[in-house]
């Protein structure tokens, strides 16, 4: 059975401008159909379209699908990936520094029906999730800068896996390490004569149990599009 990871949510929740060919029945062509609809239909298209896929979710799920088949992993690596990976243990010490606390990483694995993953910290009443900044220029100063739709559906993920009733997405903002600056203005790299509390920025997400009613219902619509493609592709090479 497939499980998503928490950071790959805001690739299939994105909303569907559409119904679902095989969730249209009569009564939900006819409602389409209408200019005008009453509330009722309005809440049972609304319903249909929740159980849809978008256009960029289907996108995403046949790439799954693809690498399920063909046993492979398409990891996306970049210089600003490269840098969150090698800084990670720096900037949960800037955390720990700045709010008095000495919180480490966590290396524990969760999975229920419809998700998988290993958040960043769990201390007991909130999950955290350490991101680092790439420089000063791309560095988050304000919580509305920092708040990111794909990071809160992943944290909300996390918030299911772990029962928990908060997520806080925390930006922490750490000197790159020389070999992956490049030919970037150094003094948007290093930071280190920059005061601790400037270098971290924080947005809470309270938990919401509607929303992660939306995540098993997409979760399931995506699994079983995925399979879907699973099977056109065995079909489709057929000897």
């Amino acid at each position: 059975m497939i499980h998503f990871h928490p950071s790959s949510l805001g690739k299939i929740m994105t909303d569907a401008q559409s119904v679902a060919t095989h969730l249209i029945t009569e009564e939900l062509a006819e409602i389409i159909a209408k200019r005008k609809r009453t509330d009722e239909e309005t809440a049972l298209l609304q319903a249909a379209k929740e159980r849809s896929l978008s256009a960029g979710a289907k996108t995403y799920c046949g790439q799954l699908a693809k690498e399920f088949v063909y046993n492979f992993r398409s990891d996306i690596r970049s210089k600003y990936l490269d840098k969150g990976i090698i800084v990670e243990d720096q900037a949960i010490q800037l955390y720990n520094e700045v709010f008095f606390t000495s919180l480490s990483k966590n290396t524990e694995r969760r999975t229920n029906e419809w998700l998988t993953g290993e958040c960043d910290i769990f201390t007991g009443k909130k999950i955290i999730d350490i991101k680092s900044a790439w420089s000063l220029a791309t560095f988050p100063a304000t919580k509305d800068e920092a708040h990111d739709n794909d990071y809160e559906w992943q944290g909300r993920g996390y918030m299911m896996l772990w029962d928990c009733d908060q997520f806080e997405l925390a930006y922490c903002m750490v000197s790159t390490p020389e070999e992956l600056i490049g030919f970037d203005d150094t003094r948007i790299h290093y930071v280190d004569h920059i005061a601790p509390e400037l270098r971290v920025t924080r947005v809470l997400y309270d938990r919401d149990m509607v929303l992660e009613e939306k995540i098993k219902v997409k979760s399931e619509a995506a699994r079983a599009y995925i399979n879907e493609i699973i099977d056109t592709i065995a079909k489709d090479h057929a000897v």
